[in-house]
């Protein structure tokens, strides 16, 4: 519940009359005992629950009736196929395009197989009757998808949007920290490498001021578990710690970009619990201690598939990129792939520090997405990992320049572009 500091703050703030906004969740936890995501390792499907799994959407209209919706799954990814058939249906249901609708997975590793994602691990793997299953579950999907949507679309309310930023520590650069040791580097404050600590919060309260929605993002690997039980890992449990602490507001979550991040130390439940609680309190000390920024209703996207080149190879990969400006300040950036951290570093630089929202695993999760540094190291996230997401060579040495260029030149003022 909000405090009285805390509402005396909201309600300082300016009220955007013109904004609309409608929040929706749905249930996504398989009913079948599926293939879990994420580790090569595994060898046989759920046992059971640990949380359920959520779909969950958020609609924007802004005073000029322009509109846009952002989904987030509780789940590894999406392949590109998938993430367009998601986005056909839905523009025959609710008349959206491609750039008005933004699909953000959270990337836990305790969720289930999702269509042709990571086939070379997964679904390659499967027997028959896993595969019906497999596909039927990405069916099932994209119909609650289309729902959910179109039951945040039928909510819309008068609204007023505020963000901030706040701060979680707990994910670690795996590739500079070796993981045995970082309880006593953290204990000796010797960690090292990139890492991108910020926690964007948006908030969205109604006429009433109650909080209806709050979106918020972290650049840090979802894999706290690694049980052969469903659950949301720590993203999971910061969602339903703050729905708790909130009553009626929908809590959602978008991954950064953590792919050489990890949760350090994990493996328990204990810790998916406390990592998901420090994130829900980051969330919180924004909400209920910090001067929120109002919102201008004003909402512009953009969507494109930037070709991107694979090394030694005469071939291109159509990578998404998502770009939306919301208000004056905001630009939320939606990357494909999973992306590591230097890439949000390098795009806060470059374009606005705090008030640049940089989330990857999102649209279509075909690769890692190493900047040029990692590329020149090598290792899983530079080359090896390649072969889990079946692409026949690692991408060309220029695959951060042909992202990043693209982005700037895409969040300039149109006058500029």
């Amino acid at each position: 519940m909000a405090t009285a500091a805390g509402l005396a703050l909201a309600i300082a703030a300016p009220l955007g009359a013109e904004w609309k906004t409608g929040a929706a969740k749905v249930n996504i936890t398989p009913e079948r005992a599926l293939w879990l995501a994420g580790y090569v390792g595994r060898d046989h499907a759920a046992e059971g629950k640990l949380t359920d799994l959520w779909a969950k959407a958020l609609a924007f209209e802004d005073g000029q009736g322009r509109r846009a919706v952002l989904i987030t799954l509780d789940l590894i990814g999406l392949d590109r196929e998938l993430s367009k058939s998601i986005g056909d249906a839905l523009h025959r249901a609710h008349g959206l395009s491609r750039p008005q609708v933004a699909i953000c997975a959270s990337h836990t590793h305790t969720g289930p197989v999702v269509g042709k994602n990571l086939a070379p691990m997964h679904y390659e793997c499967l027997n028959a009757q896993q595969r019906e299953w497999t596909t039927k579950y990405a069916e099932t999907l994209r119909g609650k998808i289309v729902q959910v949507v179109g039951q945040a679309l039928a909510s819309l309310e008068v609204s007023r949007l505020s963000w901030g930023s706040g701060l979680a520590t707990f994910a670690v650069n795996r590739r500079n920290n070796r993981e045995p040791d970082v309880p006593r580097l953290r204990q000796q404050g010797a960690l090292v490498g990139p890492s991108d600590h910020d926690v964007p919060v948006l908030a969205v309260h109604d006429s009433q001021d109650a909080l209806r929605a709050v979106v918020f993002g972290y650049a840090c690997h979802a894999t706290v578990l690694d049980l052969y039980l469903w659950s949301g890992d720590y993203p999971g449990f910061a969602q339903a710690e703050l729905e708790t602490r909130h009553p009626g507001c929908v809590a959602m979550f978008w991954a950064g970009c953590g792919a050489d991040q990890n949760p350090l130390p994990r493996r328990t439940v204990e810790l998916a619990r406390h990592y998901g609680s420090r994130l829900a309190a980051a969330v919180d000390a924004v909400l209920l201690t910090t001067r929120l920024s109002p919102v201008p209703d004003r909402i512009e996207t953009r969507f494109m598939e930037v070709p991107l080149t694979l090394d030694t190879l005469p071939q291109t990969y159509p990578y998404p990129i998502g770009i939306w400006r919301i208000g004056d300040d905001i630009s939320f950036i939606t990357l494909g792939g999973e992306v590591v951290v230097d890439y949000a570093l390098r795009l806060k630089s470059e374009l606005g520090g705090l008030k640049t929202w940089v989330a990857g695993y999102s649209h279509d999760v075909m690769a890692y997405i190493p900047s040029r540094r990692v590329w020149e190291e090598g290792g899983y996230e530079g080359a090896d990992a390649m072969v889990y997401y079946g692409l026949p060579a690692r991408w060309a040495a220029d695959v951060e320049e042909a992202i990043v260029t693209r982005v700037v030149a895409e969040c300039r003022p149109a006058a500029a572009r």
